[in-house]
């Protein structure tokens, strides 16, 4: 067996993106980590603010609520998902994330499998 050396990010030490709304960092990834099956990473969206609609054509993506609420939009259906929750975006499911209210929400989220290079 080879070698393993533990992968281990801080979020502070991770640059914020945030060309869509919110603050996004990327912990683990092919750039970070090596990982080779998906992504993960955490993202704080102040009161009022947003990630902007999207969608992911190669991976499914995992967000889980730490702190605060969300709204989320689904193909244009809205979906609130409250603190301590979970929710599961399918393959070229256009999303966006709101914070409606008056605190700051902290999401976990992952995506999966990795589009081809």
């Amino acid at each position: 067996m080879d070698e393993y050396e533990p992968q281990i990010r801080a979020i502070d030490d991770m640059p914020p993106d945030t060309r869509r709304g919110g603050d996004v960092r990327t912990l683990l990834s092919p750039k970070t980590a090596g990982t080779s099956s998906g992504f993960m990473g955490v993202a704080t969206i102040a009161p009022g603010d947003w990630i902007a609609e999207h969608y992911h054509p190669y991976s499914e993506e995992f967000i889980y609520v730490v702190r605060g609420n969300l709204v989320a939009e689904l193909d244009d259906e809205r979906n609130e998902v409250p603190e301590r929750h979970a929710l599961f975006i399918p393959i070229n499911t256009r999303h966006r994330l709101r914070n409606e209210g008056d605190e700051e929400a902290f999401i976990v989220f992952h995506l999966g499998p990795l589009a081809p290079r």
